[in-house]
């Protein structure tokens, strides 16, 4: 079975120069165009009210917005690979600027990021800083929110290039972009699971920091094995974990630390 495993972007975003290069164009280029510019048309304040964060962040999101639906269109090559374009926990630990050109071919062909702003991006498309979570309160015509501006299109797009089992290590924010959809269509979805088991009541719980850091080395782990198959998945080991068989099933693979 073809994987595709689906993680969440990362709200700091910086630009980077120099190899590898951003080789392709979003999927949704034409869409995130759009909804920059509806930004735009917010005003600041509006635009603010969208980002829910404080004056110190919204300005230079204000300011990339004057230029952005025309910097999105640039030629791939000139601007950041979306993988390293993220800063964040989960991408310090998945390390795509230390991987081997083989690792990148893998993550190229077996990892997809969802994004408000992009919708779906691979890892190489060429990307600009912005923000935009998937949970933002912001309506687009008949659309509430940008669950319902995106819909089944992004599962489509996933599914389009072959995939028919989703390995979902996304938060629960930007899972529910895709995961349902994935469901409705009767394509497995496998979700991983990293925590601990707390000692007061017996159940795994995930802590939020540690969380992201697993699912970036969990990447990077499937990158180096050249994972192909479900089965593979459960061999990861790596800051402690081990998958725990008792707590798992055909839908969840809980990975236990300590």
């Amino acid at each position: 079975m073809a994987l595709m495993l689906v993680i969440s972007p990362a709200k700091r975003m910086d630009v980077v120069e120099g190899p590898p290069f951003a080789q392709t164009r979003p999927a949704f280029l034409a869409d995130a165009q759009h909804l920059a510019r509806e930004l735009r048309s917010l005003g600041y304040d509006g635009a603010r009210r969208v980002w829910r964060c404080s004056d110190a962040l919204a300005r230079p999101n204000w300011e990339r917005l004057t230029t952005m639906p025309e910097d999105m269109a640039r030629e791939p090559r000139l601007l950041s690979p979306a993988v390293l374009t993220y800063v964040g926990i989960q991408y310090q630990h998945l390390a795509p600027e230390v991987m081997t050109e083989k690792e990148l071919m893998w993550l190229s062909s077996h990892l997809r990021i969802l994004s408000g702003m992009y919708g779906l991006l691979c890892p190489f498309d060429g990307v600009v800083p912005y923000r935009l979570e998937m949970q933002a309160k912001l309506s687009l015509g008949e659309c509430r929110d940008l669950y319902e501006f995106w819909g089944g299109r992004l599962i489509n797009a996933i599914l389009g290039g072959g995939t028919d089992v989703i390995v979902n290590i996304a938060s629960q924010e930007y899972a529910k972009a895709v995961v349902p959809w994935a469901q409705r269509a009767g394509v497995p979805v496998v979700t991983c699971v990293f925590g601990e088991v707390r000692a007061s009541d017996g159940r795994v719980v995930q802590r939020a920091t540690e969380a992201k850091a697993a699912r970036g080395a969990f990447v990077r782990w499937c990158a180096e094995q050249g994972v192909e198959k479900v089965e593979q998945l459960k061999g990861f080991s790596e800051r402690g974990y081990r998958l725990n068989r008792s707590r798992s099933d055909a839908e969840t693979l809980t990975f236990v630390r300590g």
